[in-house]
């Protein structure tokens, strides 16, 4: 077997993924298998902005590891790539400088091991999306699969799937949707297995979870006696915590006031109250669409969703967290959402002992999903039961990764596999009688 080694380096967290797959892809599996998920400790590579040798230094335990489970012979032919999301994308926008010495020590670091190094990058929100998409279809073989005959086909009266991504800095939506696509920035074609896809693909910077969670804290309203008081509505009764602005203000998603004060700490108190929490995360998009076009929001187009959908990355997360993966109705799903956002504080912390460290977020988050999939990417009572909330598939988990290394490695053929295995049995075996009535 052949090894891939691919770190994706997201907003919050970094991983290392550690693929395997027959040298021959003929042999009856042809599915790359994920041997080992590490993940990496600390933030994401962005955080390390002002301390950039920390980022490189920081995937060491990773990348020693994979050469415990990487074969010493193979481990100079393993490709390793590093892919870089929203919070580099994000932090470039800040500052480039910056952003090019994380990806550089990062870079070093991956440099001083015995690895194909294929490079460190930042990946574009269509790349983030799209590579996603393959990942989910190559995985379900709705591509292509082996056959019982034992031979690679097309799946015929299989449709393939779109793909849902929700990362702390953005969120992504790939489909093949069922007219033309009227902007073709929106727009992504391949050519897999002698098949052509034109997928429409979408990236929302600034509405991943954690990035909308501190746009949603800094717009609402302080209060007028106490301005370093406030009140939100998506956390639990009876929890409280102190955010400095320094922190709220520190990303570009976030606008800080014209007129900023010294830095200073806001005490935030949850009230608990899901009604106003969904008003309060609506305002933090922008519905309305133009004249004669569809969009999803912020008057990005988007023409209507079609066929089955994996939503993977957060809104798995969050939605397993609230036992709600297992193809819930849309009324059942919001009403355990409202009840779970009505428990006071020491309700939740008794019931979820384990989850304290996010558990004031559970409610935000669910209620900005809904709001996302709902009202953003316009799925309604009809398609919402067309949704399905996955980490795994065939036992690897679903993300940009494998579709990144499986474009990058050149594993996917432009044409049918059985166009480039070389001649049909049939030519063989004819071949083979020429030559021996020849010789007889």
């Amino acid at each position: 077997p052949q090894y891939g080694l691919v770190f994706d380096a997201g907003s919050t967290h970094t991983a290392l993924y550690i693929y395997r797959w027959p040298t021959d892809k003929e042999n009856g599996t042809g599915i790359v298998s994920q041997v080992e998920a590490c993940t990496v400790s600390g933030p994401g590579i962005s955080s390390y902005a002002d301390k950039p040798a920390e980022a490189g230094a920081s995937l060491k335990p990773c990348l020693d590891k994979a050469r415990k489970i990487v074969p010493a012979e193979q481990q100079r032919a393993t490709p390793t790539y590093l892919g870089a999301t929203a919070g580099m994308r994000l932090l470039r926008e800040q500052n480039s400088t910056k952003a090019e010495q994380v990806l550089a020590e990062v870079a070093k670091a991956i440099g001083q091991y015995p690895v194909d190094f294929r490079g460190a990058r930042i990946l574009t929100g269509n790349e983030e999306g799209s590579f996603g998409w393959i990942t989910v279809n190559y995985l379900l073989e709705t591509l292509i699969k082996f056959s019982f005959a034992e031979k690679w086909e097309q799946p015929r009266d299989t449709e393939v799937l779109g793909a849902l991504d929700l990362g702390g800095a953005s969120t992504q939506i790939t489909f093949q949707p069922g007219v033309a696509i009227e902007d073709k920035n929106t727009s992504i074609f391949f050519r897999l297995y002698g098949t052509n896809y034109s997928l429409y693909t979408h990236s929302y910077l600034c509405y991943g979870q954690t990035q909308a969670l501190k746009r949603l804290l800094a717009a609402l309203p302080q209060d007028s006696q106490t301005p370093q008081q406030i009140s939100h509505p998506c956390y639990p009764k009876g929890y409280q915590e102190n955010v400095s602005t320094a922190d709220l203000y520190d990303s570009p998603c976030v606008h800080a006031p014209s007129t900023p004060s010294p830095a200073q700490n806001l005490t935030v108190t949850g009230t608990g109250d899901p009604t106003a929490c969904g008003t309060a995360i609506e305002k933090l998009f922008n519905f309305s669409c133009g004249a004669n076009r569809t969009c999803g929001f912020n008057g990005v187009y988007q023409p209507p969703v079609r066929g089955q959908f994996f939503a993977f990355a957060g809104f798995y997360y969050t939605f397993h967290f609230l036992n709600l993966t297992s193809q819930q109705s849309l009324s059942n799903v919001m009403s355990t959402v409202q009840t779970f956002c009505k428990k006071n504080w020491t309700e939740l912390v008794d019931t979820f002992p384990q989850e304290k460290k996010y558990l004031h977020t559970y409610c935000s988050v669910a209620i900005y999903i809904l709001t996302l999939l709902l009202e953003g990417y316009k799925f309604d009572d009809h398609t919402w039961s067309s949704i399905h909330f996955r980490q795994q598939a065939a036992n690897t988990d679903i993300g940009w990764t494998l579709g990144f290394m499986l474009n990058f490695t050149n594993m996917i053929p432009s044409e049918a596999l059985e166009h480039v295995k070389g001649h049909q049995p049939s030519l063989w075996a004819g071949a083979v009688s020429f030559i021996v009535l020849a010789m007889v």
